[in-house]
């Protein structure tokens, strides 16, 4: 993972090219963007649904909602 810094210094190099880019260009870099985006979107998804099954399938459950439990039997 970036540092803020770095991360900074990488979005303005991004946009000094983007600034430079022909508007075909910038439209293959959007769709790409987007395409990468909806990936990320569907593993995380996917991560959700396999999760929840695996507390179907085990019964597991996380420390905070153990922890919640504690709470109301105490």
């Amino acid at each position: 993972m970036k540092t803020e810094h770095e991360r900074e210094q990488l979005i303005k190099d991004i946009n000094v090219l983007l600034n430079q880019a022909y508007d075909s260009t910038l439209d293959d870099i959007y769709a790409l963007l987007k395409r990468i985006d909806n990936e990320e979107e569907e593993e995380d998804i996917k991560a959700i649904k396999e999760a929840r099954e695996d507390r179907r399938i085990n019964g597991t459950v996380s420390w905070d909602e153990y922890k919640g439990y504690e709470k109301e039997t105490a």
